[in-house]
């Protein structure tokens, strides 16, 4: 089964901002590259949503509901329900992320 992948307001924001962020630090070719590389790693989580993992942040909480994919030193947190994927922060996953998911996903 295919899984429909959409970003939330916040996720798109998310990318914008990583954009933005690369191309000042290391050029826009470079965050066209990693951007790239990271939408279509969200792509692909349609056909193997289940790949990711629960984030230990969030397993310390009891919480199982949301997965994340790596794409270092990123890390994009999504759900599954009802036959759609929603990719809720991609986010640099050096920072205090506890903090982060919480404030983030609890709101």
């Amino acid at each position: 089964m295919r899984y429909q992948v959409f970003l939330a307001h916040d996720a798109q924001q998310d990318i914008e901002d990583l954009y933005r962020y690369l191309a000042a630090r290391d050029g826009e070719p470079t965050a066209s590259r990693i951007l790239e590389d990271i939408e279509a790693a969200c792509a692909n989580l349609s056909e193997f949503p289940e790949r990711g993992n629960i984030p230990k942040e969030l397993a310390a909480l009891g919480i199982a509901d949301y997965r994340e994919l790596h794409h270092k030193p990123w890390r994009m947190i999504y759900r599954i329900f009802e036959g759609r994927l929603i990719v809720y922060c991609v986010v640099d996953g050096r920072r205090d992320m506890q903090n982060f998911l919480e404030r983030r996903l609890m709101r």
